[in-house]
């Protein structure tokens, strides 16, 4: 790992130097030092000084309040009065969205301190966990592609989606597995995406347009594939709409976002042995990738290739991973997105989701579902609070729905006909603050209506 630079003693010193975008370092999770607790602590130490120096990220997540109370409560007001002990704290309240890193942190890399928080949060997930493993609740909410086929069972189903709608089931629910009794779970379906669309043959003519080879090979994702099946359908029918060849990636395990965000990097990495080789056999034939879920998306875009660096097949797959809504905008740039919408959709209200925004793509829902005529996007960048298991779980639920409120509040403003967001978790986490006034619907599912198929 490269060598670190000391404390801070200004954190508001100029950016001097440092007017180029963030270069983001791999992960360095191979190198014996990562795993050092002494090292760990140090780095954290510095970081967190210069966080309280500059503290421009303190409305982004819970993580930076809660740095900042313990410093303010420490006898020192400084990041040396604060007992190490307590930084655990701190990184419990990361969910790795990557925004302080991307939108607000003036002394990221290039800068000589060199500030990944991010990064910095995830090797104290990892240690920890490599060093205490987690609780089994933990485990088995991320254990998503395991839950969801068992949910998935028909008999399962059906007990699993009526215990989830009743309150003693619910309250008993949140004892076991520490998922709060007012969260919203999702519904599970049977059958599944993968299901539904196996007859995809990914059959007609691909033509190549800007950075697209122009055939799509659908990652279904654990989520979709067993609770939102219809989104899948969704994107499907509006890749053949536009005359690209369409099919299911050939087998998939889940992408290893949730594992990432528990910090089990060992079980993150099985999962990349399964899934890069067969998409990378798959983007040798020719074929693009994408999936109806941003988090899925970053994993393989960004996640994997900054624990990879090395790996020629994760940075093969990279190039190949999309948006969807970014695809699209390809197209449409060559003069190959067909635009006869027959539905206007009115005003629409969006929430980005944090893990579409770090790609760096723009606003590239807005600029398609903006070309149906009569249709006006209102855009919320902010974070719904949801992320993964954060929004769900007991002991975070009230926070998460803290942090969705200003999002909440602009959907009410806005006064749409539609609610959207590109994530269906954080839409869904959204709508149910809302009581769903209105109901959260993804953005495919508003362009297949315009399109009227």
């Amino acid at each position: 790992m490269a060598e670190q630079p000391p404390l801070a003693p200004d954190a508001a010193a100029p950016r001097e130097g440092n007017l180029d975008a963030p270069t983001r370092h791999p992960l360095g999770w191979t190198a014996p030092e990562f795993w050092d607790q002494a090292a760990l602590d140090a780095e954290l130490e510095r970081v967190f000084n210069i966080c309280h120096g500059c503290r421009r990220c303190v409305s982004l997540c819970h993580a930076f309040p809660t740095l900042f109370d313990l410093i303010d409560a420490s006898k020192t007001m400084e990041i040396d009065g604060v007992d190490k002990a307590d930084y655990p704290k701190v990184t419990e309240h990361c969910y790795l969205c990557d925004l302080c890193y991307q939108t607000k942190c003036p002394y990221t890399p290039p800068h000589p301190w060199n500030v990944d928080f991010p990064h910095l949060m995830l090797r104290a997930k990892a240690v920890d966990f490599r060093r205490n493993g987690a609780p089994l609740s933990a485990k088995i909410l991320s254990s998503t592609t395991a839950v969801g086929k068992l949910a998935s069972i028909p008999v399962v189903l059906q007990a699993v989606n009526a215990a989830n709608r009743h309150k003693g089931a619910r309250k008993l629910l949140q004892k076991t597995l520490g998922v709060d009794a007012e969260a919203r779970v999702p519904d599970y379906h049977s059958p599944g995406a993968r299901k539904r669309l196996r007859d995809l043959d990914g059959g007609g003519q691909a033509t190549p347009a800007g950075r697209t080879h122009g055939k799509v090979a659908l990652f279904a994702t654990c989520y979709c594939d067993h609770s939102a099946p219809g989104t899948v359908e969704d994107l499907a029918a509006v890749l053949r709409h536009n005359a690209i060849p369409v099919r299911l990636v050939e087998r998939e395990v889940c992408c290893g976002m949730p594992k990432l965000e528990l910090g089990d990097l060992d079980t993150v990495r099985k999962f990349k042995e399964q899934n890069i080789p067969v998409l990378a056999a798959m983007a040798r034939d020719g074929w693009d990738f994408t999936a109806a879920i941003p988090s899925c998306v970053l994993m393989f875009r960004q996640e994997l290739p900054l624990m990879f660096p090395d790996d020629a097949e994760v940075t093969l797959v990279r190039s190949r991973f999309f948006d969807p809504f970014e695809y699209l905008a390809e197209r449409h740039r060559a003069g190959l997105l067909a635009t006869d919408f027959k539905q206007s959709l009115g005003k629409v209200a969006w929430q980005v989701p944090c893990h579409q925004r770090v790609q760096k793509i723009g606003p590239k829902t807005r600029d398609i579902l903006q070309l149906v005529p009569g249709t006006e996007v209102v855009t919320i960048e902010r974070c719904s609070g949801h992320d993964g298991t954060y929004g769900v779980k007991h002991k975070t639920y009230a926070i998460s729905r803290k942090l969705a409120r200003p999002v909440e509040s602009r959907v009410q403003q806005a006064e749409a006909d539609h609610f959207t967001s590109d994530c269906p978790m954080a839409g869904g986490h959204i709508a149910h603050g809302l009581d769903d006034k209105p109901a959260a619907e993804h953005p495919l599912s508003l362009l297949r209506r315009a399109y009227g198929i």
